[in-house]
């Protein structure tokens, strides 16, 4: 195996060498303590080579991955040498590319449109909107896709593309860059065996200078043999790191020969998984402990040839010192948000949750609301009328706004799918949203603003009209900002729509309506809920734009026509304690900066998080004292945090 190293030298500059050492991933319990998920593994990586990574469930397969990737969660501590190109160094855009098992792609997209999206988004402005259709259309041809490029990707209730193809398009989405080294999880998971190999073989084709590293979990014997290397993973340690042509006589050498009629990865993955007590099968009649079989192939392993091997090639590769990895340009941020904006915008228009299912619902309430209020007229009763209306639409309307979140979360998946691959960043994201909504929501508070004003029979003039359906527009642009909020802090859907709904429930309580102002309990509710509840502002807008300049009758059922006529700011100022120290339009420009501001801080969030992640896979050296698998102190030892954060 001394082989090619020398050989392989010549393509680093073009390719990336990644090796580990010692590497472990603690994970912190809280009060319980902290878990080793992995422990003191190594390894190498090489252009032009395909790297398994196998184990049984829970061995640590997809920490090993996200750790040599940079996408350890932050409540884990990663520690050993890891190098890219015998350097410390992080890997620049346009190097790394990572395929997640799930897929995150848009749903109401064809093939052909998720490719030429995604192609102007990673590709730079100096290569024309043709070389990047041709990029993208040679890459669907090169993973089969060609006859299913007009085919949306499906969800939820729509038929689409099959497992096997969305699989597909994840990865060619990632390749469309060119990049040097490949991370893919589980790249054949729910997949038949054509599908798995035909994936795997593509993949195989293409490898070149790439580097390419897979969790793969009971491969078949064609897709098995296709990897170069691999690595075997037993409870977070190294059963064997090596070529895939030997590992068969590794396991024979240590008493654990593969049955002649039996896959040589099934015998792999069922002789050392340990996460049953009963025995595995050794031959005809030899029965032992998993446990006990693991720990004597780990032992096995570390006094190798096959270990001193794999130290041998990091060595040399660590001797190489290959120049540092330097950023792909990418399309520029104005081109991002348009491409962002453009993408968006279609896949609202295709996505019936989003805007098309609130559009009707609230037209129907619309229609509700004006066949209760039809006409409320200018008598005493229609005071607390025109109010009850006003404070439903302000609520209501804008809380079908949560009708969108679902689809939202989908986008969200899709941004942090794209945001790890260093595609765009959240100023973008926000910013396409916001004009990609803006047309979509103009149009549902305009048409039942239309249908709920004029049957009510609200005050005349086009002026008022405008400047209530703003208040409904803003006002949704809000909740949707607070959902945006909610999305970026707790990412579960069930978890996130609780959220929302409760803290849009405080805000009605708080408001001003169900209990007014001044009848507020001071703690909590009136400082500071209802100064921060955007209701405040609507409620009180929508009550200065209705009543300001209109006479209501002063008898509650009628009587003498000799009577005196209530003025609008007088009702305002001691039926609704509605503050006219300032106009209508100031209650607007809050609702606007409200709107401002829940946008930045979702992108304040999302910044945070990254630097959090930085700051942890920053390079620092450290001398520290762990412990090896069996117990004992290793002490003295370099480790070294690595930055992944691409």
């Amino acid at each position: 195996m001394g082989d090619n190293i020398e050989m392989k030298s010549q393509e680093i500059s073009n390719g990336v060498f990644l090796t580990w050492e010692d590497l472990w991933v603690t994970v912190s319990l809280q009060r319980k303590g902290s878990k080793s998920i992995l422990q003191g593994v190594t390894g190498y990586a090489r252009p032009g080579e395909l790297l398994a990574v196998m184990g049984p469930s829970g061995s640590g397969k997809s920490t090993l991955l996200d750790a040599l990737a940079g996408r350890l969660g932050s409540n884990t501590r990663q520690t050993g040498n890891l190098l890219i190109n015998g350097c410390e160094q992080r890997l620049a855009y346009g190097t790394l590319a990572y395929v997640m098992q799930d897929e995150a792609l848009i749903a109401t997209l064809s093939v052909k449109e998720a490719l030429y999206y995604s192609a102007s988004l990673q590709l730079p402005n100096s290569m024309t909107n043709s070389e990047k259709k041709q990029r993208a259309e040679t890459v669907i041809k090169e993973m089969g896709l060609k006859q299913a490029m007009n085919t949306r990707v499906g969800g939820w209730g729509v038929r689409g593309l099959s497992g096997g193809q969305k699989r597909r398009l994840s990865i060619c989405i990632e390749i469309l860059g060119h990049p040097k080294l490949l991370f893919l999880d589980e790249p054949t998971s729910g997949l038949d065996s054509a599908g798995s190999y035909y994936v795997m073989s593509s993949i195989a084709c293409q490898k070149m200078e790439r580097t390419v590293i897979a969790t793969i979990h009971q491969p078949s014997a064609e897709i098995f043999n296709l990897f170069d290397n691999v690595c075997l993973l037993s409870s977070g340690r190294n059963v064997y790191f090596g070529s895939t042509r030997e590992v068969n006589q590794f396991f024979a050498s240590n008493g654990f020969p593969c049955p002649g009629l039996q896959n040589q990865s099934d015998h792999f993955l069922q002789t050392i998984n340990a996460d049953f007590d009963e025995d595995i099968e050794l031959g005809l009649s030899q029965r032992r402990p998993t446990e006990e079989v693991t720990h004597l192939l780990i032992k096995g392993y570390n006094s190798s040839n096959e270990y001193q091997n794999v130290l041998t090639h990091i060595g040399d590769i660590r001797k190489q010192k290959g120049a540092p990895l330097e950023s792909r340009t990418r399309a520029n941020f104005r081109t991002q948000c348009s491409i962002l904006t453009r993408r968006s915008f279609l896949n609202m228009s295709r996505d019936y949750g989003y805007y098309w299912m609130r559009l009707a619902m609230q037209i129907m309430i619309a229609i509700a609301l004006g066949s209760i209020y039809f006409d409320v007229g200018y008598s005493y009763g229609s005071i607390q009328a025109r109010g009850s209306m006003l404070m439903y639409v302000a609520t209501f309307f804008t809380y079908m706004s949560i009708g969108g979140f679902p689809s939202f979360l989908e986008d969200m998946k899709v941004f942090k799918r794209e945001r790890l691959n260093g595609h765009y960043g959240p100023s973008a994201f926000v910013i396409s949203h916001t004009l990609s909504s803006i047309p979509y929501l103009l149009l549902t508070s305009t048409i039942s603003g239309v249908i709920a004003y004029y049957l009510t029979g609200l005050q005349n003039g086009i002026v008022h009209f405008i400047y209530f359906t703003l208040i409904v527009f803003i006002s949704s642009m809000i909740v949707e900002s607070l959902q945006m909020l909610i999305a970026s802090l707790v990412p579960n859907f069930l978890l996130g729509l609780i959220i929302v709904s409760g803290i849009q429930g405080m805000m009605m309580l708080g408001g001003g309506f169900f209990r007014l102002p001044n009848d507020l309990p001071k703690p909590f509710w009136k400082y500071p809920v209802y100064f921060i509840a955007f209701h405040k502002y609507a409620y009180q807008g929508l009550y200065k734009n209705e009543f300001i300049g209109l006479l209501f009758s002063d008898r509650p059922y009628g009587g003498s026509h000799h009577h005196h006529k209530l003025n609008g700011t007088t009702i305002l100022r001691d039926v609704w304690q509605v503050d006219l120290d300032y106009s209508k339009w100031v209650d607007l420009s809050v609702l606007i900066g409200m709107v401002i501001m829940y946008r930045l801080m979702f992108i304040l969030i999302m910044k945070i998080k990254e630097n959090l992640k930085l700051m942890r896979f920053y390079p620092m050296k450290k001398n520290i004292v762990t412990a090896n698998p069996d117990g004992s102190p290793l002490v003295g030892i370099n480790h070294v945090q690595m930055a992944q954060n691409y």
